[in-house]
């Protein structure tokens, strides 16, 4: 009997250690509290259609003069306002903007769970809208994804070859990798986290090799500047370097900055310029 109860707590400890490292990777889902307006531009609310009837909240600005549009696509649990500094900085370079946020995110429809699967879809969906109802504004598509949204921006232009060229900024090349960092921190035993991935990798219908950003970056021919701080502590520096080692070097660059870390490579000095150089390459 004393072995039945030894062998029944086990299995509790364990399911309970899965739903535990589940549960880790379920975004909230915040609403913006800030939009353009916040700093000091005008902008126009879409919402754009994407898959399983859902409806993405977007923002629109608009620069006449310019055939590029250049999409936004924030990080995981973010929202479109985590973007008003690219908005604030590429709106005085006179590009068009779309910010987007993904389904379960921000103010856009919910849709059962997130995944960069979901992020490269909706990516897609707002290209289809620029295409059908900005036509003029989007001869080019240019995309900035941060962290997941980085990867899933390469994954979608493996996908899709409307898009011209990328910008990520602390793209993970493997999102199982930073997920295991991430549960090893919280002292998740190895073969709980191998479950874990197996269950994650049946939801979404798709093998973490299959949809990461190394095995992807050379299925897409748009030009890619890989932005990575040195100092990334949720995405490690060596996971930019690893995507570019993957990469055709005559299509792809990476640009480590010294001292940064995951969410304020945007602060260093010359960051816009050398955005701006890498949009105006032919």
């Amino acid at each position: 009997m004393t072995f039945f109860y030894i062998i029944l707590t086990v299995l509790a400890i364990i399911i309970i250690l899965f739903f535990v490292a589940v549960n880790n990777f379920k975004n909230p889902h915040v609403s913006n509290e800030k939009n353009p307006l916040s700093v000091g531009i005008e902008f126009e609310i879409n919402k754009i259609p994407s898959l399983n009837s859902k409806k993405l909240n977007s923002w629109w600005i608009s620069n006449e003069n310019s055939n590029t549009s250049i999409i936004l696509m924030h990080g995981w649990g973010k929202n479109a306002a985590r973007l008003l500094p690219y908005i604030k900085n590429l709106n005085f370079y006179k590009y068009n903007i779309l910010a987007f946020d993904s389904r379960n995110h921000g103010d856009s429809d919910k849709d059962k769970y997130s995944s960069m699967i979901k992020f490269s879809e909706d990516i897609s969906s707002c290209i289809d809208f620029l295409k059908k109802e900005k036509k003029e504004s989007a001869e080019n598509i240019y995309l900035i994804g941060l962290s997941i949204g980085g990867a899933a921006s390469i994954y979608a232009a493996a996908n899709d070859d409307r898009i011209n060229k990328i910008v990520t900024v602390g793209a993970p090349s493997n999102p199982a990798d930073v997920m295991k960092l991430h549960l090893l921190k919280k002292k998740i035993p190895n073969f709980i986290i191998s479950m874990v991935f197996k269950y994650l990798e049946i939801k979404v219908g798709k093998k973490f090799d299959e949809i990461c950003a190394a095995n992807n970056i050379n299925r897409t021919r748009a030009k890619t500047l890989l932005v990575h701080g040195t100092l990334d502590r949720v995405v490690p520096v060596e996971q930019g370097e690893l995507i570019y080692s993957k990469a055709d070097k005559h299509n792809v660059d990476l640009w480590n900055i010294d001292g940064k870390g995951h969410s304020n490579c945007h602060y260093e000095k010359g960051y816009w310029k050398k955005l701006l150089d890498f949009f105006n390459e032919q």
